[in-house]
């Protein structure tokens, strides 16, 4: 048996002497940390796909800021 397969084996042991407060709580903590997850990724991809892009080069700080601020009034 694989040590996945142990862990989750050692863990439906121990739900099964959990009180249905207790299991409500794990299931609410669970979907917490799957959508954690998912938003991590989601971040990961986002990340990933703007490093593809190519930089965008100022010629002065005041060029950048000004950049900045156009985007902001849009």
């Amino acid at each position: 048996m694989s040590s996945t397969a142990t862990k989750r084996e050692n863990i439906n042991e121990l739900l099964t002497q959990l009180s249905e407060d207790a299991l409500a709580e794990i299931r609410d903590f669970t979907a917490y940390l799957l959508d954690r997850e998912r938003r991590r990724k989601a971040l990961e991809e986002r990340v990933l796909e703007a490093e593809k892009e190519l930089p965008i080069k100022f010629e002065t700080v005041d060029d950048a800021v000004k950049a900045v601020f156009d985007e902001t009034e849009d």
